[in-house]
């Protein structure tokens, strides 16, 4: 877990889990997710996503729009 103390740290390092574990399920790289986000009007490039994605503190919007185009429908929360 982080080393970040503040009250959402823990929250960041979950959901980043979540969505490195999906595009792993699917076998997705972070190029084909920059890909499928341009589709839809972001223009993230591999390498943003990947420094993105690691730190965990983006935004739920982004968290969603990740989810939606590489197809998750839904998502378990228990640990």
């Amino acid at each position: 877990m982080m080393a970040d103390n503040s009250p959402t740290a823990r929250y960041e390092e979950q959901a980043k889990n979540i969505l490195k574990g999906e595009l792993k399920r699917r076998g997705m790289t972070y190029a084909t997710l920059a890909e499928k986000l341009k589709e839809h009007g972001a223009h993230d490039t591999e390498r943003n996503l990947a420094n993105k994605i690691s730190r965990g503190s983006f935004t739920a919007a982004f968290f969603m729009m990740c989810l939606d185009v590489i197809g998750v429908r839904q998502v378990s929360l228990e640990a």
